[in-house]
């Protein structure tokens, strides 16, 4: 049975070797983070779901490496070129308190400390120094760091984000 709750972590960019390896291009924090899950879901081209067990795997260059159950050749690893690659949300680890999976965070209401609303979280993207809020409301981007200087609260049962910031910043 496929879960309802299954979470995009990258997509397979083509074959690796001609033993059924693919490589697959992470779209999440680490290279590796897949090496976390036995079992993915792969959403197909056609539209179909499949469940898939990784054999082995590894990280290097970038892209993520691993050799499916049942996929015994290049043609076979070929075949699944594009497919996203997924997992079940309730096979992601448990956090420490204050810390968050991006996915959770978006679509989360932004309001700063005058009560005013900022927009809804759309996305989220790393730089050098920490990672930013990318909030959208009907006029206008706003890009905020997602530190503790900006950051007063997140309340994941209320679904809003309260930060330190200006309407007009």
């Amino acid at each position: 049975m496929i879960p309802n709750n299954l979470i995009d972590m990258g997509y397979v960019t083509g074959p690796f070797g001609i033993q059924g390896w693919v490589k697959i291009k992470v779209t999440t924090e680490y290279d590796d983070s897949l090496d976390d899950y036995e079992n993915i879901y792969l959403k197909l081209p056609d539209g179909k779901v499949v469940s898939q067990t990784v054999e082995k795997s590894f990280a290097r260059d970038g892209l993520f490496h691993a050799k499916l159950a049942g996929v015994a050749d290049r043609d076979a690893a070929f075949a699944l070129k594009g497919a996203t690659v997924a997992v079940s949300r309730e096979q992601f680890p448990e956090l420490d308190e204050d810390e968050f999976y991006w996915v959770d965070l978006i679509g989360l209401n932004v309001i700063n400390l005058q009560g005013e609303a900022l927009g809804i979280v759309k996305d989220l993207m790393q730089t050098g120094a920490s990672d930013v809020l990318v909030i959208r409301d009907a006029d206008q981007e706003r890009l905020v760091p997602f530190v503790a200087q900006y950051v007063i609260n997140v309340d994941m049962a209320n679904k809003q984000i309260t930060l330190d910031w200006g309407l007009d910043y």
